[in-house]
């Protein structure tokens, strides 16, 4: 989401691509078997489950960067953003007749009820308030929800304080938060066999996230931009319509081909390769003659109440 004179973020359309690549392969067994308790996480222990705390801490900036746009082209700004947020609901209630462990009827109730209503909050409010709900979240074992609601103001309140805005002009700062979350995340990993392992285990998770983010920022700063550019962004600029398509096709390659996903985390992950090379290719190809996916077209149709133009004019 960019507003008026606001060019495009890459290192948020990377992150999102990054988050959607391991969110299919956290959930692909999940979606095949259509329940919604985590199975094996993909990465081992070391795997913090990146998807949900990054596609969260996205959603808000992105929320953030709507409102920006919608204060200056529409008269109750507020009111794009209750659409948008409704739309969502719509979208999510509709998947969740495909696979009840999807995440956007969340986000769209977490977002009306908090989110949208914060929006009146002065920066430090909306900061704080994720600096309570974050800890309280871990601390009481709450995690969904409530951690959904702590990052999405986490996001929020980055936006608020310009971080967003210099995201990709430094690599001293996410380096040095790199190597300081990564050192929290070691002390918390060290204290899990304490007396709240729960808490030190969900804060060790959260911190490693913060360790991965850093890390793809610090290498957006370096030769290997183009690279992950190229891999990441495509799949991050149409992350709405890979989510729903990502159900649809492993449903179809259980249902309909066979495919033995559920009882083989090879074959599981296979696939989940085989899918992102597709849902790759098929973005590449459509960002060359459309500016938005087809889902996120619609969504911002919704969104602004007007059908914006979609192909992409070329002289």
């Amino acid at each position: 989401m960019t507003g008026p004179g606001r060019s495009r973020i890459d290192a948020l359309d990377v992150l999102r691509g990054f988050a959607l690549c391991e969110i299919l392969l956290a959930n692909i067994q999940l979606i095949a078997g259509g329940t919604s308790a985590v199975a094996v996480q993909p990465m081992g222990d070391w795997d913090p489950w990146l998807g949900l705390p990054i596609f969260s801490l996205l959603f808000g900036i992105g929320f953030a960067l709507l409102l920006d746009s919608a204060t200056s082209r529409a008269p109750r700004p507020r009111l794009v953003l209750l659409r948008r947020l409704v739309a969502l609901l719509a979208i999510g209630l509709v998947h969740a007749l495909l696979w009840r462990g999807e995440i956007l009827t969340s986000y769209a109730v977490v977002g009306l009820l908090v989110l949208l209503p914060s929006t009146w909050l002065p920066r430090w409010a909306m900061a704080g308030l994720a600096g309570v709900l974050i800890p309280a979240a871990l601390a009481f074992g709450m995690g969904g929800p409530l951690l959904i609601a702590g990052l999405f103001l986490l996001g929020a309140a980055l936006v608020r304080y310009g971080v967003i805005d210099r995201i990709e002009r430094s690599t001293r700062v996410p380096l040095l938060l790199g190597l300081l979350f990564a050192a929290a995340t070691a002390s918390a990993r060290w204290v899990q066999s304490g007396a709240q392992p729960s808490f030190a285990a969900g804060l060790a998770d959260l911190l490693l996230v913060g360790v991965y983010v850093c890390a793809l920022l610090v290498l957006l700063r370096t030769p290997l931009r183009p690279a992950l550019r190229a891999v990441f962004a495509p799949l991050g600029k149409m992350a709405l319509t890979n989510y729903l398509t990502a159900t649809l096709l492993v449903l179809a390659a259980v249902h309909l081909l066979g495919v033995p996903i559920g009882r083989s985390l090879t074959v599981a992950y296979l696939t989940a390769g085989a899918i992102l090379a597709a849902q790759w290719l098929f973005a590449i190809l459509w960002l060359r003659r459309y500016r938005q996916g087809p889902v996120e077209w619609l969504w911002r149709w919704a969104t602004w109440l007007h059908r914006s133009p979609l192909r992409i004019v070329t002289n």
